[in-house]
């Protein structure tokens, strides 16, 4: 699962879904972000600060049929950008392994697992990983993903 504005959440989920195999779910708002920055700025800030929740475009795939979530995110003010948050308040993920990963354009991870451990509890967290715009790079995602046991 991820949601992803200008493609670099994407190519990272990509990467891993190429190495880890898994199903691909991309987190769409139905209302789209605006695609000039400081409206972007503006916009992500406002809902960041008010707790608000996005509508989503689709339904997300519902999680529960899966033990090990990777769930990826931009980090918007050093945390996860609404839609991401959406998913988790929609969603159950009690008993289930949440495995973040963020792109950044300089605030390397942030908060990020943090506030998603606070959204999702009873989920088992394991160690994320972040990558600075489209920098990650395959040899690294996969050692990421070694150490969790995965590959």
């Amino acid at each position: 699962m991820y949601y992803s504005h200008s493609s670099h959440t994407a190519n990272l989920a990509k990467m891993i879904q190429k190495l880890a195999g898994g199903t691909l779910c991309e987190l769409i708002p139905r209302d789209s972000y605006p695609s000039v920055y400081r409206e972007l700025v503006d916009q992500a800030k406002k809902e960041i600060t008010s707790g608000y929740l996005p509508e989503l475009k689709v339904p997300a795939e519902s999680a529960e049929s899966y033990d090990i979530i990777f769930l990826g995110t931009p980090n918007w003010w050093s945390t996860l950008a609404p839609p991401v948050a959406t998913f988790l308040h929609r969603q159950s993920l009690a008993g289930k392994t949440v495995v973040p990963f963020c792109t950044h354009g300089g605030g390397g991870s942030g908060r990020v697992s943090q506030d998603i451990a606070k959204l999702c509890p009873d989920a088992v967290l394991r160690p994320g990983f972040a990558a600075y715009e489209n920098s990650a790079k395959e040899t690294d995602v996969a050692a990421w993903l070694a150490g969790l046991g995965v590959l």
